[in-house]
């Protein structure tokens, strides 16, 4: 278990990053807006069931054996690249087909916004990546194994990160609300949730690649 030192440290170090819009952030944005409070904090819930995999495989070392592993790392990063990628199409050709009649346009279900958000991080292996580099500098084999205090630090991630993009997914919410009963903007919200899908596609498809062409 770390000292509260210790964890008060780490806790003041995540909260600075969570505070910087990431590639979750986007997500939970772009489904609040499109959707509505609901589907934000589904999504929410979701990404950090997806974090509590990457704590895990961070712990277990599975998360060292992709970072060291070029194939295992190709093969989960393309995996992502082509599910947000096939996001953003569906988006795009959702607002290419939306007319200018105020229309129902058929909500995703909880169960698929929940499930959406936790396949979108756990295919992200920048997340893992990130996880094996972070947490371990927060750890001491003074204090015993590594792998339970890992888990104690991914907890608070976790906490922090629900509560901070919790956070966003009302503030969204609420700024849309008065967006979404107009067909042209539901049609601009599809067209920037295509876009925001792409644009993580592109981040997920780069990533790492210098770091492998440089042990390459």
């Amino acid at each position: 278990m770390p000292h509260l030192t210790t964890l008060a440290l780490f806790a003041a170090a995540t909260l600075a990053l969570l505070l910087v819009p990431g590639p979750a952030v986007l997500y939970i944005v772009t489904r609040s807006v499109s959707q509505g409070r609901t589907a934000g904090l589904l999504s929410v819930l979701g990404i950090h069931l997806g974090s509590v995999v990457h704590v895990a495989a961070a712990a277990l070392g599975i998360s060292a054996l992709l970072a060291a592993s070029a194939t295992a790392f190709t093969v989960v990063k393309y995996l992502g690249v082509a599910y947000l990628v096939w996001l953003g199409v569906r988006k795009l050709m959702a607002a290419r087909a939306d007319g200018e009649a105020p229309v129902e346009v058929a909500a995703a279900s909880r169960s698929r916004l929940f499930w959406e958000g936790f396949v979108v991080n756990v295919l992200n292996p920048k997340t893992a990546i990130f996880f094996l580099a972070f947490l371990p500098q927060f750890t001491d084999p003074a204090l015993g194994p590594i792998a339970p205090q890992v888990v104690v630090l991914g907890l608070v991630w976790i906490a922090l990160g629900a509560m901070s993009d919790g956070a966003f997914a009302l503030l969204a919410s609420a700024m849309a609300g008065r967006l979404r009963g107009s067909a042209r903007a539901r049609r601009r919200l599809d067209v920037t949730s295509g876009v925001v899908y792409l644009g993580l596609g592109a981040v997920a498809a780069l990533t790492g690649e210098s770091a492998h062409a440089a042990r390459a």
